[in-house]
């Protein structure tokens, strides 16, 4: 008896430290730039994945979002990166695949949870690898102040014939700024304005596509279009728009001096403890009544491996608990306004994160028309998008000159594969 007894504690003290160490030592370290979501892991999210598998910890270090990208890459070439890796979307994110140092997920349990859109910002070019696990994506559309819209006796409109109808009686009543968006920064002219009505002329993911196929041109009437009704914006955002940066935009619509704000998702948090006033959203309205309504549903944040982790298999489990409804239920309502990419439907508690996610529904998504493959070179199209969006606002070019600008930079490097 003594004999078994001694021989069931060897092979309980040699053994076991072989299934057991893993589960006992691994502790996985996440690099990120979401320096303001660190109480949200460590509240919420860590110890949900930690209470399903124990052994496996994890940390989470992020850092700041301007430094990230260099600071990053100066780890993995270094050879001292965490386990897992928070994914910016397309080239930053490919150009880290292509040099080995994420890995691929193609047979990762739970990646068959997301469509193609949703991987396409951390996909290669052929479709054939992804490389992180989508998180989540930002949704456009116009964030209004309900309070002012009832006090004016005004809905929201489906139509740019009903929008511009909208404007005008906000710009008469002259109580509010119809729309709070300046042009001093560039970029908030192209991401909130061209980029946000723009997939509704150019029909979203075909219009896209054709553009990086070279079977339509930025010159083209759909990719035009967009610009004549933005530059007629002008007469609605305020005197002084020319001078007034992101910030100023905000303060103006949270303050309660602007009726309407061409918004990205992101802003929902924010403006839920910054506004005194009850908000509403709508999507981009469609050209004419009926048409089909589209929206820039972009791909914002993924979360890859290491290629050169010591704890690929643990990383994996984190990474396939990513993948899952859960996670996309805790992630999309800890942070209202970054939406899941996951095929199953999150239901939002925020109501103003419901009303953009809502749109899903009856809109077909699309991404960014510059964000992948058409940025890669110089001048870079995305940045180019910025100075002439807020060109054709401010009334510097007109929407034929702003085309034919950035179809000329675009065709002095990019030629599409045949």
């Amino acid at each position: 008896m003594t004999r078994i007894l001694k021989g069931m504690l060897f092979a309980t003290t040699v053994l076991a430290p072989a299934g057991m160490a893993y589960a006992q030592d691994v502790t996985l370290t996440i690099e990120s730039w979401r320096n303001d979501d660190l109480p949200i892991w460590q509240e919420k999210i860590i110890p949900a994945f930690e209470a399903k598998n124990p052994g496996i910890k994890i940390a989470f270090s992020p850092t700041a979002p301007t430094e990230y990208n260099a600071a990053l890459n100066a780890k993995l070439d270094a050879g001292s990166a965490g386990d897992l890796i928070t994914c910016r979307p397309f080239d930053a994110s490919l150009e880290l695949f292509n040099k080995g140092q994420l890995a691929s997920l193609n047979d990762l349990p739970g990646m068959e949870n997301f469509s193609d859109v949703a991987k396409s910002a951390w996909t290669t070019d052929d479709g054939a690898t992804t490389f992180c696990v989508p998180m989540a994506s930002v949704i456009h559309g116009f964030i209004y102040n309900a309070d002012a819209f009832t006090e004016l006796g005004l809905t929201p409109p489906t139509t740019e014939a009903e929008f511009f109808a909208l404007l005008d009686k906000i710009k008469a009543d002259g109580n509010y700024i119809p729309m709070a968006m300046g042009t001093k920064d560039l970029w908030e002219a192209a991401t909130m304005g061209y980029q946000n009505i723009g997939p509704t002329y150019w029909k979203g993911e075909e219009g896209r596509k054709a553009l990086i196929k070279g079977e339509q041109k930025l010159t083209d009437e759909p990719w035009v279009e967009p610009y004549k009704v933005l530059a007629k914006w002008k007469d609605y955002l305020g005197d002084g728009f020319e001078a007034q940066t992101y910030p100023d935009s905000q303060n103006l619509f949270t303050l309660g001096r602007a009726a309407i704000y061409p918004a990205g998702s992101w802003e929902i948090g924010p403006f839920n403890t910054q506004a005194q006033f009850k908000m509403g959203a709508f999507p981009p309205p469609v050209k004419n009544a009926g048409d089909t309504c589209y929206i820039s549903d972009h791909n914002d944040i993924g979360i890859g491996l290491n290629a050169k982790s010591g704890n690929a298999e643990a990383a994996k489990k984190f990474l396939s608990f990513v993948a899952s409804a859960e996670f996309a239920d805790l992630y999309a309502n800890a942070l209202p306004g970054f939406f899941s990419l996951n095929s199953t439907a999150v239901k939002m508690q925020d109501p103003l994160a419901q009303e953009f996610v809502s749109w899903r529904e009856k809109c077909q998504p699309t991404i960014r028309s510059t964000y992948q493959v058409l940025s890669r070179g110089t001048p870079n199209l995305e940045n180019e998008t910025w100075v002439e969006s807020a060109n054709v606002i401010n009334g510097t070019d007109t929407p034929e000159q702003a085309a034919e600008k950035l179809q000329k930079g675009l065709d002095s490097w990019y030629k599409p594969a045949k």
